[in-house]
């Protein structure tokens, strides 16, 4: 435990907790039916309130009337501390006490958050430390060892507020054939002569991924990337297929293909996947002969990450969420 202390305080903030704070959350307490649930909504309240102050600190917007936390009804109904983000989402505040090592994360919050953010508080409910954050979860279980720093936690958030919720992509959606602009199915762009590759269907995975768009439960849709700098003002094309494979996890495969007389893609082009921190954890560069290069991982509900297709210095990303 000395070992774990000692690191969340490394990053640790310490606020004072007001007295409008203090009293707010009292009388939403007073409002349920048993003192279990007095004390959740009680500490609750009092970490979204302390993450909203750390927040306008920083001058980053939230909305608490907008928020399930101030909701009287959900309030009573789910175990939620959420704080809403104008153009970036729901942040989850999740309280822990004194000398606790394991935070709690109840399922009704592992969707539809943007993070996590844990808030320690003693007995006096004078002061609370702000631990740390995770950017998603899918256990109710979260050891406080694993949480990254408040630094991290606004690199993150920044993140988000440049890609806001209407440049991210549902991939749940398209499972219930709902899809974004500009997301077309593989045939109707390949029908076009222009763009239409030379070497379509020659490679068996090549084949695989031009099969109909939805099969056997796989959604498939493609997208021009137009880095600008492409010989003959030819674009690259995108290609995302997706999955389920079970409750909490999808398959996700990616290619980028050369089109219509380019046989190949440009050399060096990279197609690289960013986790929701902004890190790469896949990368495929093309080489000189290469007419298309592929990715291929597995992610789970709400997990954000984004697909950077870059050549020199020019690059485009497309934001995702599962």
């Amino acid at each position: 435990m000395n070992n774990t202390t000692y690191e969340l305080d490394d990053f640790a903030i310490t606020l004072p907790i007001s007295q409008t704070a203090r009293i707010t959350s009292q009388q939403f307490a007073n409002q349920q039916p048993t003192p279990e649930k007095a004390e959740q909504v009680r500490l609750n309240t009092l970490a979204v309130w302390v993450v909203n102050d750390y927040l306008q600190m920083m001058d980053i917007p939230t909305n608490l009337q907008a928020s399930d936390s101030w909701n009287p009804v959900i309030r009573l109904c789910a175990n939620v501390a959420d704080l809403e983000l104008p153009s970036v989402g729901r942040l989850e505040c999740r309280p822990v006490r004194l000398h606790q090592e394991i935070c709690f994360i109840p399922p009704e919050t592992w969707e539809e958050r943007v993070g996590y953010v844990v808030i320690q508080f003693d007995e006096s409910l004078q002061e609370a430390k702000l631990l740390g954050f995770i950017p998603n979860v899918a256990t109710e279980q979260l050891p406080l060892n694993q949480l990254q720093s408040l630094e991290a936690f606004i690199e993150h958030l920044g993140r988000l507020r440049e890609s806001p919720l209407n440049q991210l992509v549902n991939l749940t959606q398209w499972v219930a054939g709902i899809f974004d602009t500009g997301w077309q199915t593989i045939e109707s762009l390949w029908n076009i002569p222009e763009l239409r590759p030379a070497y379509a269907f020659r490679s068996p995975e090549t084949v695989e991924m031009n099969a109909p768009n939805e099969t056997a439960g796989i959604t498939k849709r493609a997208k021009l990337i137009d880095l600008g700098i492409q010989i003959l003002n030819q674009p690259v094309m995108l290609i995302v297929e997706i999955t389920p494979e079970t409750a909490q996890e999808t398959s996700i495969r990616l290619q980028l293909h050369a089109t219509g007389n380019q046989i190949y893609l440009p050399s060096g082009v990279y197609l690289s996947v960013l986790d929701s921190s902004g890190a790469v954890f896949l990368e495929a560069q093309a080489r000189k002969s290469d007419n298309y290069i592929q990715l291929q991982f597995r992610g789970t509900p709400t997990e954000r990450f984004s697909v950077k297709v870059a050549l020199d210095d020019t690059s485009i990303t497309e934001y995702f969420m599962i």
